[in-house]
C-alpha cells in the first residue's frame, strides 16, 4: 500500500500512524537512513536491548563493555 507524505521546508516529513505501529517506531526510535537505487530507505535502528546476547560469539565481555560505552555517549 502506498502512502503520500509531505515533505517541510526544513526537510521534515510525517511518517503515518499505521506504518509507526506497524514497525514499532515511537518518540525517540532513532532511525537508519539508507540511499538505494529505487530511492530513501528509512529503518528502524536497532538498539542494545535487541542485541542483548547475540555478540557473546564475537567479542569478549570487556569488548562488549568498550562497545556498550560508546553508545551510552552518543546517547547523551
Amino acid at each position: 500500500m502506498e502512502t503520500e507524505v509531505v515533505v517541510t521546508k526544513k526537510g521534515q516529513t510525517t511518517i503515518p500512524a499505521r506504518l509507526r505501529k506497524k514497525f514499532k517506531i515511537e518518540e525517540g526510535t532513532r532511525l537508519e537512513v539508507v540511499e538505494t537505487a529505487e530511492g530513501i530507505l528509512l529503518k528502524p535502528k536497532k538498539s542494545i536491548w535487541d542485541l542483548i546476547g547475540t555478540g557473546s560469539a564475537f567479542a569478549t565481555p570487556e569488548e562488549m563493555k568498550k562497545e556498550l560505552d560508546k553508545l551510552r555517549e552518543q546517547d547523551e
